[in-house]
C-alpha cells in the first residue's frame, strides 16, 4: 500500500469516525406527555395489557375528541416548527415485566417512535417516573446506587436503548432518567446519584456506542444538578440535561389548596410590586365571591412568598447568569455548551379566573428571554408541553384544539 494510499485510508476513517461521533442534531422541540406517561390501570390496580393509550386516547383524555382536527397531530407539531419531540414515557410497564412481555411492551413504544420520526420529527425518548403504580414509581429512581431496584432498572434502559438504536442514532436519542431527587438535595453527600447514572451510561453504551444518551443531574434535574455531575464517562453522543423553572415562584403560580388564589406575579420582578400583587389578587378574590375572612386567610398563606419574590428580584440579567451556570460546567468539563439541553421550560398562564398562573404579557417576556439565552449558547430546548389543561400548553388548553400564536412567537416559531 503506497503512501498516498495509507493517507487516504486513514482520513476516511477519520471522517467516518467524525460523523458518529455527534450526538442526535437537535434544535427546537416540544414535550409530548399526555400520550404515554399514565399507562392505563386494569381494575386490579396493575397496567392493562398491552400497556400505554392509543393516539386518540390521549387525545380525547382532557377535551372531547371533535375539538382536535381531523389532520395528523405529530405531522401539525412539524408543521409549527418543531424539529423534535421529547416523548415522556411511564417505565413502569416495563419495569412490572421481563421477557416476552417486556418486548409486547417495547414493540408499543418502538410504534410510537416509529409514527413520530414519520412526520420528520426526532426524537427524545425519556422515561418519566410516575407513581400511580408506587413499586415502579420515583422511588426506585430515588433509591440507593446498590439496590436491586435500580440494578433491575438499568437493565431495562439497556433493553430501551436495544430498541432504539435501530431507528439510527441519527434520528433518536434516549434519556433514561427524569428530574431524580438525589444529592445535592437532599444534602447527604451521597454518591448514589453519581454512580447510578454512570452505570446507566455504560449499561447502554454495551448495547451501542453512538446511540445519543442524555444524561441529567439529580437535585430534580435543576441546573445544580447538572454541576454536580463529574462527566467522568463522558464522550461526543452524550447531552447533558438541565430543567428551567426557575424562579419556581413565578413560572408556577399557584396555591397548595385548589381553592386558594396565587397568580400575577410580574414578570421580571422589578415591573410590579408586593402590593400591586396583593391588590390585583384582592380584585380576584372579590370577583370569585370570597369572603372578606377567606381573603384574609388567603393573603395570609401566599404573602411570605410574594414577599421572598420581590425580595429576590429576579431579572433578565439573572435568568441568564443562571444558564450561564451550566455552560461554564460545561465548559470547564471540556463539554460544548452545544451538548447541554434544555429539557424542559415553561411558565403557568393565567386561569380566567385569576386563580392561578402569570398574566399572558408576563410569561412571553420570560420565555422569550430563556429561549433566546438558550439558543445564544447553542443549547437545544423543548418547551413544556403540547397539549394539556393545566395552564402549560402549546395547544390551548380548553375548547378547539388551536395552536397558542403568542406563544409560538415567544418560541420563535
Amino acid at each position: 500500500m503506497t503512501t498516498i494510499w495509507r493517507m487516504m485510508v486513514l482520513l476516511l476513517a477519520l471522517v467516518a469516525g467524525s460523523a458518529v461521533a455527534a450526538p442526535l442534531p437537535l434544535h427546537r422541540g416540544v414535550n409530548i406527555h399526555q400520550w404515554l406517561n399514565w399507562s392505563p390501570l386494569a381494575p386490579d390496580g396493575s397496567y392493562r395489557w398491552p400497556p400505554y393509550q392509543s393516539v386518540a386516547e390521549w387525545l380525547a383524555g382532557g377535551r372531547s375528541a371533535s375539538d382536535w382536527p381531523a389532520s395528523d397531530p405529530f405531522t401539525d407539531i412539524r408543521a409549527l416548527g418543531f424539529d423534535y419531540v421529547r416523548l415522556t414515557v411511564d417505565p413502569g410497564p416495563l419495569l412490572a415485566t421481563e421477557g416476552e412481555r417486556r418486548q409486547e411492551a417495547l414493540a408499543v413504544l418502538a410504534d410510537a417512535v416509529t409514527k413520530l420520526l414519520g412526520a420528520d420529527l426526532r426524537v427524545v425518548l425519556n422515561l418519566h417516573s410516575v407513581s400511580q403504580v408506587p413499586q415502579y414509581g420515583m422511588d426506585v429512581v430515588n433509591g440507593p446506587a446498590r439496590s436491586d431496584a435500580i440494578a433491575g432498572y438499568i437493565a431495562m434502559t439497556a433493553d430501551v436503548a436495544r430498541m432504539l438504536a435501530p431507528f439510527g442514532n441519527d434520528r433518536v436519542a434516549f434519556e433514561p432518567y427524569n428530574e431524580p431527587a438525589h444529592y445535592p438535595c437532599d444534602a447527604s453527600g451521597s454518591e448514589d446519584w453519581q454512580q447510578i447514572m454512570t452505570a446507566t451510561v455504560a449499561a447502554v453504551r454495551a448495547v451501542s456506542s453512538e446511540l445519543t444518551i442524555v444524561a441529567t443531574g439529580g437535585c430534580g434535574g435543576s441546573i445544580t444538578g447538572l454541576t454536580d455531575i463529574r462527566p467522568g464517562f463522558d464522550d461526543p453522543n452524550i447531552l447533558y440535561s438541565f430543567h428551567m423553572y426557575e424562579p419556581h415562584s413565578f413560572t408556577h403560580q399557584r396555591a397548595e389548596s385548589e381553592a386558594d388564589f396565587a397568580s400575577g406575579l410580574p414578570w421580571p420582578a422589578s415591573s410590579g410590586s408586593a402590593e400591586l400583587t396583593v391588590e390585583m389578587l384582592k380584585a380576584h378574590m372579590m370577583a370569585a365571591g370570597l369572603s372578606e375572612a377567606e381573603q384574609a386567610r388567603n393573603l395570609s398563606a401566599v404573602g411570605g412568598a410574594i414577599d421572598e419574590y420581590f425580595a429576590e428580584n429576579w431579572d433578565e440579567a439573572r435568568l441568564k447568569a443562571r444558564v450561564g451556570e451550566a455552560v461554564d460546567w460545561a465548559k470547564a468539563n471540556a463539554i460544548p455548551p452545544e451538548r447541554l439541553f434544555m429539557g424542559e421550560f415553561g411558565v403557568i398562564l393565567m386561569t380566567p379566573d385569576g386563580r392561578m398562573g402569570a398574566f399572558n404579557s408576563d410569561r412571553l417576556r420570560y420565555l422569550t428571554t430563556l429561549r433566546q439565552t438558550a439558543e445564544a449558547n447553542g443549547i437545544p430546548w423543548a418547551i413544556w408541553e403540547y397539549a394539556n389543561p393545566y395552564g402549560m400548553s402549546v395547544i390551548e388548553p380548553t375548547g378547539p384544539a388551536v395552536p397558542d400564536r403568542e406563544m409560538l412567537g415567544a418560541l420563535g416559531l
